[in-house]
This record gives structure tokens, sequence and C-alpha cells, in this order.
């Protein structure tokens, strides 16, 4: 089932409203293999625009940045978010978010000043957020109103179905480095990648669209953030607002999820549900 119709998420209390569908930009600097041309890569970027997908990701590394970043800290969260508030008082900033913290330290910000967004990993692999390894932070996320960005929703792209193995990465490219991409791990989180394609070949769209639609699905406040080099992947990732999850395909891809597993941690490059000093 499609829809003409594309899921917006209003960021914060009163706006801005974004598709849920955004862009992440990591890829078209550093991580997988060769970004590109600068040519090239505005092109991607132009496209985007063009297609109204405005909502980009970015980092200290590849663009500005207004979000605290993710790390162990020596710094208590609450001096960091109060000059964060004093530059939203000042006008230079609008809204305030954090990456991979834990539920307590979000609490302790949000405390402070309202916090917005957090982005956290988050697709079929990894859904720590959802119980306790991940310090319950999708309901903490829920009772403050904070929008998760979910970065990695394809799986550093293993859950498009296009890699089969850590040979079809280019040289350079991180995965050749994370455990769950060693050959043992790989061929048996492959098991969750061809169920699903045989979701979405049913279903009459691509396997990458099948799991944004089905990560957007899980609450009204999820903005995937998937990255490309290439416009056909962009504007294929972005057309998955299109697609709709009916009850019963919910159902049947969570237990694909629940019986399938993950062999391998996600090993993410700083920390994960990060904790800083008490104030």
């Amino acid at each position: 089932m499609s829809s003409s119709r594309k899921p917006v998420v209003t960021i914060g209390s009163d706006g801005p409203t974004i598709p849920a569908m955004g862009f992440g930009a990591m890829g078209l600097s550093y991580g997988y293999g060769a970004g590109g041309s600068d040519e090239e890569r505005f092109k991607v970027l132009d496209r985007a625009w063009e297609i109204g997908c405005v909502n980009w990701d970015t980092a200290i590394s590849y663009g500005d940045q207004l979000r605290r970043q993710r790390g162990p800290d020596r710094v208590a969260i609450e001096k960091t978010v109060q000059a964060m508030k004093e530059l939203h008082q000042a006008g230079k900033i609008k809204d305030l978010g954090l990456s991979e913290v834990s539920s307590a330290t979000l609490r302790r910000a949000h405390a402070v000043h309202p916090i917005a967004a957090v982005q956290i990993e988050y697709n079929p692999w990894t859904l720590d957020i959802e119980g306790p390894s991940g310090t319950n932070l999708l309901d903490t996320f829920k009772e403050l109103g904070v929008a998760v960005v979910a970065y990695s929703p394809l799986g550093r792209g293993i859950l498009t179905g296009k890699y089969r193995s850590k040979n079809d990465f280019e040289p350079g490219d991180v995965r050749h480095y994370l455990e769950r991409y060693q050959d043992e791990n790989f061929r048996k989180n492959l098991v969750l990648v061809d169920k699903f394609e045989q979701v979405a070949k049913r279903k009459g769209c691509t396997l990458g669209q099948l799991v944004l639609a089905w990560l957007v699905a899980q609450w009204d406040k999820v903005i995937v953030i998937p990255g490309t080099k290439k416009i056909k992947y962009l504007e294929e990732n972005f057309d998955s607002g299109k697609v709709e999850i009916t009850s019963e395909e919910e159902r049947e891809l969570r237990e694909l999820v629940s019986s399938s597993g993950i062999s391998g941690s996600r090993n993410p490059f700083f920390g994960q549900f990060v904790d800083t000093v008490s104030l």
C-alpha cells in the first residue's frame, strides 16, 4: 500500500515541521569509501532540495553542527545545555539536540532546557532504545516529546540488500573493521535481510523503503537519516514516505526481527547511551 502524502515530524514544541525522511551527510565526506568530487556531491544535495528532502543531518566534520555530540564527558550535561540555552536565548540557534545519551542524561538535560531531538542508532538490527539495554530511551522520548533522529536506519547499507559480504565494500570503508560485518557475523545477519526482502517484494517496494517505512511507523516522532552518494538512492529513500505499513505487516515484521537476532556488536565510533559526570 502506498500514499501520496509523506510523513512529517514537528521538532520541539513549536516547529519546525520537517519530513520524516531525511538525509545523513556523512557518506559524502568519509566513512564509506571515496566521497566523490565536489561536483558529484553538490548534485546529490541539489537534488535533495529539489524533491523536498530538506532535513539534512551534518556534524563538525561534514557541516555545521548545533547538537551536543556523543562521547564520554567530564563536563556535566547541565553545564553544556546551559551554554546551549544561552545561544538559544540570544537567537543564534533554534532548537537543542543531543546524540547517543542515556535516559538519565536526557532527563538532566531536559530539566535545564527542552531537548528537541536526540540522534541515536535505530534499525531492525539495533532496537536497543526500546528496552533496558538502551536505557528505555524510546519510552523517555515519548514521555518528554523528544524526536528520534535515527542514524544508520539501513544498518550502514546492509538492509538494502546491496551488500552480501565485506568484499563488496570499497577500500577504506569503515565497515571492513566493524564486528557485525565480519564473515561469519555477516552471513548470519543476512538472514533478516532476506526475510525483509521477501516482504518488500510482496509489497511492491524496495527492501530499503520497507525498512525506512517500518521505522517511521514505530512512532510519530521518528526521523530517519539514510545517507547515500547516489541520486537514485536518494530519491528511492525519500519515496519511502509513500509506503504505508499495515497493522498486519507491522506484526509480521516485528516477529521477523524478534526471531532473527543480530550477530556482533554495533561498535559505535565514540560511545553509546552516554552519561556525563554529575553536576
